[in-house]
């Protein structure tokens, strides 16, 4: 069954914890809640991080459930058992709140929460680099399915796994355990074309993040060597609908009705609370992907 999410990112910042620092979290929590009517949201810096139980009452008093959070591996540096050992807590709070994925980045070498580091110095892998790095992931994957948990890993900018061809890669590298997070914002900012993308790993997508961007900034990122928080301060982000947006969202949720994908839809879309209202924009976002997914037949 499709649900549609959100994550806390719009309102608070992980990144940057100054960015929506002044924004009470009973506001995130009653504006995506109770106002906008999403089904859940993803984790953030302001949930409780060390008590699932906790979490879980603290969102379900706003109408949320918990649907999964950001997990940092370092398998480049360290090994598959260490990595299996250090996911346990994350593990728990998963199992606890029902979640079904593992949302997996690698964040051993990323420059993306570097404030003066420039995007584009970020680090990058042979072939043979990701055919073992990948490996090592599927080994990971293959642990947490084991538990009941499907290891969706995120394509972002300023790691290893951003450009169209590292997407390719990767998949490639890994086997069955492994699924995708397909971010529509990341991709196109990565330089590739969201549908092609998406059409070649659809069958491998086990979460899905409905981020869009204007493209004048993300060129203007690139441009000027800016770092990720630099352009996300700039307006790089946004959500479905906002006209000021490049990608179509409509297509790529077709792909995802012929892939037969049943997972979580989540706007998960950055930008300066100051300048744009999270309300305004999240529930812009909510409403345009229920339209476009009932004309997909998605719902």
């Amino acid at each position: 069954m499709i649900r549609f999410g959100t994550n806390p990112i719009a309102w608070a910042n992980d990144d940057d914890p100054s960015i929506g620092a002044d924004i009470p979290t009973a506001r995130i929590l009653d504006e995506a809640g109770r106002q906008i009517g999403f089904d859940g949201i993803e984790n953030g810096h302001r949930w409780p991080q060390d008590d699932p139980e906790a979490l879980r009452a603290l969102l379900a008093g706003s109408g949320l459930v918990f649907i999964s959070g950001w997990y940092s591996t370092n398998l480049l540096v360290q090994s598959v058992e260490d990595e299996i050992a250090a996911v346990q807590g994350h593990l728990a709070k998963l199992k606890h709140n029902g979640s079904k994925v593992c949302i997996v980045c690698e964040c051993s070498n990323t420059v993306h929460g570097s404030p003066d580091v420039p995007v584009n110095a970020r680090p990058r892998l042979s072939a043979a680099e990701m055919a073992a790095f990948g490996a090592k992931m599927e080994a990971f994957a293959a642990y947490l399915a084991g538990q009941g948990i499907t290891l969706a890993y995120h394509h972002h900018m300023g790691t290893v796994v951003e450009s169209p061809e590292e997407i390719d890669a990767f998949m490639a590298a890994t086997g069955p355990a492994t699924h995708l997070l397909f971010d529509a914002g990341h991709c196109r900012f990565g330089g590739g074309d969201p549908v092609a993308v998406l059409t070649r790993h659809a069958d491998r997508v086990a979460h899905f993040h409905a981020k869009n961007i204007r493209r004048a900034v993300c060129d203007r990122v690139r441009a000027e060597d800016m770092s990720f928080l630099q352009g996300v301060l700039a307006g790089a982000f946004t959500v479905p609908g906002d006209q000021e947006g490049e990608i179509d969202f409509g297509p790529l949720l077709r792909i995802l009705k012929s892939a037969g994908y049943d997972g979580w839809i989540v706007i998960e879309a950055e930008q300066d609370p100051d300048r744009r209202n999270p309300l305004l924009y999240q529930t812009l976002g909510l409403a345009t992907l229920k339209r476009l997914s009932r004309e997909a037949g998605l719902i």
